[in-house]
């Protein structure tokens, strides 16, 4: 197999792989420019994954095709709800961030695993029927070397996941909405001052966290895992957590370090098929997009400036 082979092999499997992160990050880089930080990615993404695989399985034969779309819908409502728990926790309670995140995420495992328990008798869902399909990009797929690297066999969640970090990008910094946005996370009493609503555009950050963390949990389940199991969602969320830091809160920072712990797991996946790779034990293969997550934030964390106000609670009138 030829170097060209390789990254023919590779970087369709590191994007798919990565699709998933990069939702999941942008919903962090919005909650944390507003000044909450979100380590309940996790627990976020574990409920999107079961009730998108949960829906998938009990419409697939009336919604056909379309049914892992409206899986990402029903994901997105409930990675909301979910998360709505901790706006209400941080933002009007003023609870410790990191304890009500921690809480999140052991809260979204119970619940979905013992709903799966309830509904199907045992620990784990069957397998989907209905997934989500590849297909070529006309013209671009063409292209000498790049088409098959990148335009041949592609899975629209992918364009889905870089569409969002691009759309990210436009709304925080292009955008009044943007702009507010990053005033309460940089600076809440400035913002206030201005009339700008701290609590309301805080719950919203969230909310589109939740929308987001939902729907990256239901990319990965309906398209990667497809089953949903206590152990489906495993460190993804965190990998996530990861690649939002790694990328200094930029969407597309996020978007740039999600693809390369995608790059990890997919290389954790397919190394067995890949000269020289395939001689490394399994085990290393399998451990290393975690161990990739901390050395990049120990290495990095430091060096990266987190928006000035990240898991403070405002007390309006209070410097």
């Amino acid at each position: 197999m030829s170097f060209l082979e390789v990254l023919y092999f590779i970087i369709p499997s590191a994007i798919f792989y990565a699709a998933p992160l990069i939702l999941t990050a942008i919903g962090g880089v919005f909650t944390e420019r507003s000044g909450v930080v979100n380590i309940g990615l996790e627990g976020i993404m574990i409920v999107g994954a079961a009730s998108s695989i949960i829906f998938n399985l009990t419409f697939a034969d009336q919604l056909g095709n379309a049914t892992p779309w409206v899986g990402l819908l029903v994901a997105m409502i409930f990675g909301i709800l979910l998360s709505l728990i901790l706006a209400v926790a941080a933002v009007s309670l003023r609870a410790d961030q990191t304890v009500s995140g921690v809480a999140l995420n052991m809260l979204g495992l119970a619940a979905a695993v013992f709903t799966v328990k309830m509904i199907y008798d045992k620990g784990q869902t069957d397998a989907i029927s209905e997934r989500f399909s590849r297909f070529d990009i006309p013209l671009l797929s063409d292209i000498p070397i790049l088409g098959k690297m990148f335009f041949v066999d592609v899975y629209a969640t992918s364009i889905l996941a870089f569409a969002v970090a691009f759309i990210a990008w436009y709304v925080i910094y292009k955008t009044p909405f943007g702009l507010r946005l990053r005033s309460v996370g940089e600076h809440p009493m400035a913002a206030d001052t201005m009339g700008v609503n701290v609590s309301k555009m805080r719950y919203v950050a969230v909310m589109i966290s939740g929308a987001l963390g939902g729907i990256g949990g239901a990319v990965y389940a309906q398209a990667i895992a497809g089953n949903f199991g206590a152990a489906t969602i495993s460190g993804q969320g965190f990998m996530a957590l990861a690649a939002m830091i790694f990328g200094k809160w930029h969407p597309l920072g996020a978007m740039g370090a999600a693809l390369f712990f995608g790059f990890a797991q997919a290389l954790s996946v397919v190394g067995g098929s890949i000269p020289y790779v395939q001689d490394v034990p399994t085990i290393f293969l399998l451990i290393l997009p975690y161990v990739l997550t901390i050395l990049a934030l120990a290495g990095f964390i430091g060096k990266a400036n987190a928006p000035k106000a990240s898991g403070v609670p405002y007390i309006k009138g209070k410097r």
